[in-house]
């Protein structure tokens, strides 16, 4: 049982969980942003262009209600506005890692003096190029 906690601090320690609670606060944040995005900005023109239809109100009424009995729909309104919040959140996720990526694709980049470059790349950059050198030796000699 002890190794057990142990092995848990040391993945909460690394980053990992912490990493994983800032993104899920982040996220959290963005969705209210995107929302709003949605259903604020995006959806009235949408309804403007279909004639005033809000597309939350839609749904597909399977029994109508009743004094003794409530609705039963389907809402797919609500549906297509998720949808549409998931592609938002979806391409903006996109854009942010691919952007993240070019940059870290410089930074590991030894010969681009733009950025610089990590410790442990440019450590491994030089014994890149020591082993190249050693091998030349070695051949000269053959």
């Amino acid at each position: 049982m002890k190794k057990f906690f142990e092995e848990f601090k040391n993945f909460a320690i690394k980053g990992n969980m912490i990493d994983l609670a800032i993104g899920i606060i982040i996220g959290t944040a963005f969705n209210k942003v995107v929302s709003a995005l949605v259903s604020k900005v995006i959806m009235p023109p949408l309804s403007l262009l279909t004639d005033d239809v809000n597309l939350s109100n839609k749904k597909w009424v399977l029994r109508e209600a009743s004094e003794k009995v409530e609705e039963v729909a389907v809402g797919y309104g609500e549906l297509i506005e998720s949808l549409i919040d998931f592609s938002i959140i979806a391409f903006t996720i996109f854009v942010v890692v691919k952007f993240i990526n070019r940059f870290k694709e410089k930074s590991e980049d030894p010969a681009n003096k733009e950025v610089e470059t990590p410790k442990n790349i440019a450590l491994l950059a030089s014994v890149e190029s020591l082993l190249k050198e050693q091998n030349e030796i070695l051949r000269s000699k053959q």
